[in-house]
């Protein structure tokens, strides 16, 4: 029996991505506070312009470094986790290299920056790529329930 992967939709990510907003918002903006006082968030700054190292840490390297972690050792963010996707190598469905994380944070400009075309991509794409997913060559599936981690090390075999 050939077991087909369960690419996650659009909708799914779209929620995914809406818990680690919140998540990310609850961490970092205490921190910002206590760093920056109540006029950091009511300051008008320059596009791209920082408050200090500690904004530029909290709201560049933070997220970067989280990101690349989590989906290289759990194949996942929270909210994806949450709701039951995995991120893996789009060929092996492997866990993520670190090179391959790096390629798929920064490549989420290329998906943002065509009026969110990248995003909105996973859409109609087969596999529910976007493109950030494409260029560094990883798919999200859905893998629900208890079944997730034995049907994923079935795929895994498979693809062997």
């Amino acid at each position: 029996m050939n077991a087909q992967p369960q690419y996650a939709g659009f909708w799914r990510r779209v929620g995914a991505t809406l818990i680690d907003t919140v998540i990310l918002l609850a961490v970092i903006s205490p921190l910002l506070y206590l760093l920056y006082g109540a006029a950091y968030f009511t300051t008008a700054r320059e596009p791209f312009g920082y408050a200090g190292v500690g904004d530029f840490i909290l709201n560049q390297v933070l997220p970067l470094a989280a990101a690349v972690v989590l989906w290289v050792k759990f194949r996942g963010t929270p909210g994806k986790r949450l709701l039951d996707c995995v991120v893996v190598d789009a060929d092996t469905l492997q866990p993520l290299t670190v090179k391959q994380a790096v390629i798929r944070y920064f490549a989420y400009i290329v998906s943002i920056l065509p009026l969110g075309l990248g995003f909105l991509w996973i859409i109609w794409h087969k596999r529910k790529q976007g493109f950030h997913d494409l260029i560094a060559k990883t798919v999200v599936l859905h893998a629900p329930d208890d079944e997730s981690e034995k049907s994923l090390r079935r795929l895994m075999e498979e693809v062997r």
